[in-house]
């Protein structure tokens, strides 16, 4: 009943990597065509095929997004690209548009594919729809509630598997399709060039009185700010998985490697905690203050609960909330000495505390002590990007674990 897949995005290789340390099951991520997110820096075939040999090494998957809504001229060559990813052995093509699934289904016969939250699908004949057509899995709406899902899921049993977002970002429209980005700003967010434009600050400004700037207030009904706040379920981990959900998808393909270790950490230990416990477990505050840990936006439940109302919306502030700051990641460790080599992310000084976490487990603190650099010269500070140096860990560590923090905003 709890057994579910963790899947999160990358970016890059490095992301990539990073996602299946600290616990990913599967990684979906962009080619240089046809895919929802141009701002991340995406795979080209070589990388991709990289990729696949990184993930299926350690018996984990890859799926690539193909999900843009296509005019007739962004079609073409859909086919053999697609033939393509299948010949590298990705294990699945994300895709949103019916004339994609066709012009994919002409050249690439046998790769399996997953319709995309894009596809908007909120009702069991939909779904059959496309299950009918041949399609393994489908990423839910995030419009819908668990009761919905799970009686999809009952009316559906093993027939089709559900994917869903348990993490990230929210977008204001329905399951993302939005056109403010191209009236605004001519950047379309069907073709994976959305400026978020829902983020920005608006004034009320009438026609007659340029500069005088009028307050959007909110009344019993709502208001029409459209910033969301993020999405996070994993206090209700259980009750996802209870609904039926066999996939659980975070958002953030242009995250960084410090933001996907933190979340992929934190939802990983919390799964193996449910796999273990079962109708035993009970949810561990400390998960929640982890996310916590990494730029975010005020935290949602969405639409899993029922109607997202008000209060799913940010109203005060575009900003994010950054309480702890990515300083450095380790690149080896001697285990007889206790020395770690650094590679510098953030300014850090002499004696600063830090916090320093890897995949499993809890974080320790300790206090940074001397830093050297790579001949054992001391260092009053270590501020130039990506600067390697040296310092003593008390407990054992090993090659990829996060070192962070406090911000000194939140000090």
């Amino acid at each position: 009943m709890y057994k579910a897949e963790l899947l999160a995005p990358a970016g890059d290789m490095e992301k990539l990597k990073t996602a299946v340390d600290y616990g990913a099951d599967a990684i979906y991520l962009g080619g240089e065509a046809f895919g929802l997110r141009k701002a991340s820096k995406n795979f080209s075939l070589d990388q991709i095929a990289q990729g696949v040999d990184y993930v299926h090494q350690r018996d984990k998957k890859l799926y690539v997004t193909m999900n843009i809504i296509p005019h007739q001229k962004d079609i073409l060559g859909v086919g053999d690209y697609a033939k393509e990813l299948e010949n590298l052995g990705v294990d699945a093509l994300i895709v949103s548009d019916p004339g994609m699934f066709m012009s994919i289904r002409e050249k690439a016969k046998d790769v399996d594919i997953h319709i995309s939250t894009q596809a908007s699908l909120t009702n069991i004949p939909a779904i059959r729809f496309w299950k009918d057509l041949g399609v393994s899995r489908v990423v839910l709406a995030r419009e819908l509630s668990l009761e919905e899902i799970q009686e999809i899921h009952e009316a559906l049993g093993d027939e089709v598997e559900l994917e869903a977002f348990v993490h990230g970002a929210m977008c204001m429209s329905y399951s993302g399709r939005c056109l403010l980005s191209s009236y605004m700003t001519g950047r379309d967010a069907n073709m994976g060039d959305c400026a978020q434009p829902c983020r920005y600050k608006y004034h009320l400004v009438e026609e007659t009185r340029p500069g005088e700037y009028y307050p959007i207030e909110e009344h019993e009904e709502g208001t029409f700010i459209m910033n969301s706040k993020d999405l996070c379920m994993i206090p209700y981990l259980d009750q996802v998985l209870k609904a039926g959900i066999s996939s659980l998808k975070i958002e953030g393909r242009v995250k960084s490697s410090y933001y996907l270790a933190t979340i992929v950490r934190a939802y990983r230990n919390v799964l193996d905690q449910i796999l273990q416990e079962g109708d035993n477990y009970r949810a561990d505050p400390y998960w929640l203050e982890e996310v916590k840990k990494v730029s975010h936006r005020d935290f949602t439940t969405g639409f899993y609960f029922g109607e997202a109302r008000e209060n799913a919306q940010v109203y005060t502030s575009n900003s994010y909330i950054r309480g702890y700051d990515f300083v450095g990641r380790v690149l080896d460790y001697d285990g007889e000495t206790g020395i770690a080599l650094v590679e510098q992310r953030n300014r850090i000084f002499p004696e600063e505390e830090v916090e320093v976490f890897g995949p499993k487990g809890y974080h320790f603190s300790q206090k940074l002590g001397p830093i050297q650099d790579e001949d054992g010269q001391d260092l009053p500070v270590a501020n130039r990007a990506q600067m390697l140096f040296q310092m003593k860990m008390e407990k054992p560590v090993e090659k990829g674990y996060f070192l962070r923090k406090r911000s000194e905003d939140h000090d």
